[in-house]
């Protein structure tokens, strides 16, 4: 059996499957832009602060930090949110300036609310944090509650 040997052809066959891998990763990058948008439209909108869901909120957190607590942990990561929910993109959170609470908004302001009335009296401590910097910028937000000695 001779297998014949053509160039051109071969060019042909790893274009396309070049075309398939850039296309496949185009698709990808846009269901994920699609699901960031999605949750950062239903983030952007406050919940209303039932006694029932404030009471759900506070056996979750208390569940949460049972758990960690159980680990040996004195801090949580208990929320993630993307930094276009903050005035600013993060960078007051970013530089530990004394105001960023007031750069939040939505679901992460409402948050905060939450632990100022709820959690803090109670002794837990809340940090903001940029968690990651995509292309060296700020990126996503984390939530981090702790209960230990500083």
């Amino acid at each position: 059996m001779t297998t014949e040997l053509d160039v051109t052809a071969l060019r042909r066959l790893a274009a396309e499957v070049e075309a398939q891998k850039a296309a496949e990763e185009q698709r990808l990058r846009e269901a994920e832009e699609a699901k960031r948008k999605a949750l950062l439209e239903e983030l952007s909108t406050e919940i209303e602060p039932t006694p029932e869901a404030i009471e759900r909120g506070l056996e979750r957190v208390a569940a949460m930090v049972r758990a960690a607590a159980e680990r040996g942990r004195t801090e949580l990561m208990v929320f993630r949110f993307p930094n276009e929910l903050t005035t600013d993109k993060g960078r007051a959170i970013n530089h530990a300036e004394p105001g960023w609470p007031e750069t939040l908004t939505g679901r992460p302001a409402q948050l905060y609310r939450f632990w100022k009335i709820h959690l803090a009296p109670k002794g837990f401590r809340l940090a903001a944090q940029i968690i990651d910097f995509p292309g060296g910028m700020p990126g996503d937000v984390g939530f981090f509650l702790a209960w230990g000695d500083r």
